[in-house]
This record gives C-alpha cells, structure tokens and sequence, in this order.
C-alpha cells in the first residue's frame, strides 16, 4: 500500500432499496459499516463516495450505483480521479464458494465467475485486495435454485446476525 495515498474500499452491491438487504449486497453492506454512521455519502463519478479515517489511515469509501456487473466502471473512474494505485484498491464482495459469514482476504486471482469482479478486473487490472464474505450456495442448503435467484435473495435472520458480526471483525490495516 502506498501510505501517501488513500485507500479506495469498494463494497460491490446493486443500487435500489429492493437489493439492500441481498446476498449480493453484503460489499454496500460492509462498506456502509466500515464508513460508520457519522460520514456524508455524495454522488460522484457512478457511484456513492464518502471519507473517512480508519486508524489514522484516509479511506474512500465505495458503493458503485452502476449495477453489479458494470462495477468496473466507476471504479476505473475513481481511480483515475483520485490517483489511486491498484494496490490501495480494496473490494468487498460476496463469495457463493464460501460458507455464510466466512471471510477471506485475497490478492488477485480471478472472478470465479463473479461479475462484479469480472468488471473490475477489465477496467483496472487483477493484482487488488479482494475481501470475500461468504454466501453460501443453493446447494449447501439442498436447494434446487438458479445460483442468479439465489445471490438476489434474502438472508433468514440468523445468517443476517452472521453476516453483520463478520462484517464487525474486517481489519483494514493491521
């Protein structure tokens, strides 16, 4: 991480009040977290941009308004703006291939068919930092339904708690 610049926290989701509380929203989730109550959200370059200050480190935090699968596209823009370098990117995203409310950080890598990742890595490249919250798959739960149906679905009330507790242990800086 270059320390003179800020570090550009993403959280992938779909604008609209119907996908606030989705599977695929758990980035708009985190991210909304992490900003705390406290921080103005403006509208800016294709998305929701807010600052802040995490353990006297400067953070702009994210929350695209392009849809899922066209994230990339402010993310690329904000980048540019900001003179952000790749390794100060940071995306939170749902992840199917984890359990509910397991959480892996990665560099790079791949989308693992994740749009919003697919996206971003177009229009900006792969080697960022990539918090996965897991989501779990239809099939974990012996559910015969379409993975799409599944990511824009709800949450039941205990994975709800899961998924806010996870959301309370992300450590940006060490």
């Amino acid at each position: 991480m270059q320390e003179n610049k800020p570090l550009l926290v993403v959280g992938l989701g779909n604008p609209g009040t119907e996908y606030r509380t989705t599977r695929h929203n758990v980035g708009f989730m985190a991210v909304d977290a992490l900003a705390g109550d406290g921080v103005v959200w403006k509208s800016e370059k294709n998305a929701l941009v807010a600052r802040g200050d995490i353990d006297g480190h400067k953070v702009i935090f994210v929350k695209p308004q392009t849809f899922m699968n066209n994230s990339g596209v402010a993310v690329q823009a904000l980048m540019t703006f900001y003179k952000i370098p790749l390794e100060n990117l940071v995306v939170i995203h749902d992840d199917m291939d984890l359990p509910v409310a397991d959480c892996r950080t990665k560099i790079g890598g791949g989308s693992a068919g994740h749009n919003g990742i697919r996206s971003i890595d177009a229009h900006v490249g792969r080697d960022y930092t990539r918090i996965r919250i897991g989501i779990g798959h239809p099939r974990d739960f012996d559910l015969p339904m379409n993975p799409a149906d599944w990511v824009l679905g709800r949450f039941g009330p205990v994975q709800l708690d899961l998924i806010r507790a996870t959301i309370g242990n992300i450590k940006l800086f060490d």
